[in-house]
């Protein structure tokens, strides 16, 4: 049978920013602050005495490689200790994650649960196993109801194979497939969860479409077989670009005040997005740049700015060019 997609490597995951317990907040807040190492201190004697909601953030960090070496399988191990307590968010990371490392039949008991509370990558990858009867059989209204939601939520991929499953799904079928994508819960609802990698709330889907349905190209009296669709699990729908970074002010000669770009556990990372910014911002370069010890971090700082509101501008203009930045008095 024909392909009309082509199965394609796992994208980034977005993670939903939501409110962290107190006992985790510390590391949230360093995490925040570009300091992973403290971060991970935090967190991670509160993961091994059993709290879900560190070992979650923990499974963020080794995913993200973020004050640890990536490790995706470490990752996974924390993800399934926080899904084994009820961590809802867990459960939705590990079984994408398991899907994107090969293990399809194992991530398939996750993500059909992650489906069926709105994530719309699940959705996705589920409605397209439901169309092509893999791993879970064949069902083509919950298919097209799964798809129907996640190509609402705005991912194109869901979008194209909608179209395709226009073509083979009987139209009776399709309509049972749009009311039960209009009866399926919504992104938002839940428990309240932890980040480790705070990023904007998933949009809430649009409404499924109402227009009238195609009728498919297929007859009853010379049924045509349906094309398998590959699962290529989509990405997360992208940032919007960065807007042009303004101009840093004009550095004084002296000043007690610096701005603060994070924390880093090497020198070379620190130096990395030093010069990075300095491609970024115009005339940051006019700046001396600050690499302050302080144990196994080092803190990238610039300076030296006259006032707090000098160093307010200088962030300004950093944090336009997509980077973070604390003004620091000295």
């Amino acid at each position: 049978m024909k392909n009309f997609l082509s199965i394609a490597a796992l994208g980034a995951l977005l993670v939903m920013a939501a409110p962290v317990l107190a006992d985790v907040k510390t590391g949230v807040d360093a995490w925040q602050q570009g300091d992973y190492a403290k971060a991970i201190g935090e967190w991670r004697p509160l993961a091994q005495a059993g709290d879900p909601d560190a070992q979650f953030n923990l499974g963020q960090a080794y995913k993200l490689g973020r004050g640890v070496q990536p490790d995706l399988n470490a990752a996974m191990d924390w993800y399934r200790k926080a899904a084994a307590q009820g961590h809802l968010r867990a459960e939705d990371n590990l079984g994408l994650l398991m899907f994107q490392q090969g293990d399809r039949a194992g991530a398939m008991p996750y993500l059909q649960r992650a489906s069926m509370r709105g994530e719309p990558r699940a959705q996705y990858i589920v409605g397209t196993a439901l169309f092509n009867g893999d791993l879970i059989g064949k069902d083509w209204v919950r298919a097209y109801g799964l798809m129907t939601r996640a190509s609402a939520s705005g991912l194109e991929q869901a979008s194209t194979s909608l179209e395709q499953m226009d073509k083979y799904i009987p139209l009776d079928q399709r309509k049972q497939g749009l009311a039960l994508a209009a009866s399926l819960e919504t992104p938002g609802k839940g428990a309240t969860l932890a980040t480790a990698d705070p990023a904007p709330v998933r949009p809430a889907p649009t409404a499924v479409r109402s227009a009238p349905l195609p009728q498919s190209t297929i007859t009853k009296s010379a049924p045509a077989p349906a094309p398998q669709i590959a699962a290529a699990l989509p990405k997360a729908a992208p940032k919007p670009a960065p807007r042009p970074a303004a101009a840093a002010p004009t550095p004084a000669a002296s000043g007690g005040w610096r701005v603060q770009l994070g924390a880093f556990g090497e020198d070379g990372r620190a130096r990395s997005l030093w010069n990075q910014l300095n491609g970024k911002v115009r005339g940051l370069s006019a700046y001396q740049l600050y690499l302050v010890k302080a144990g196994a971090v080092t803190r990238l700082q610039a300076g030296p700015l006259a006032t707090s509101a000098d160093a307010a501008r200088l962030c300004s203009a950093i944090k336009a060019a997509g980077a973070d930045c604390i003004p620091k008095k000295m």
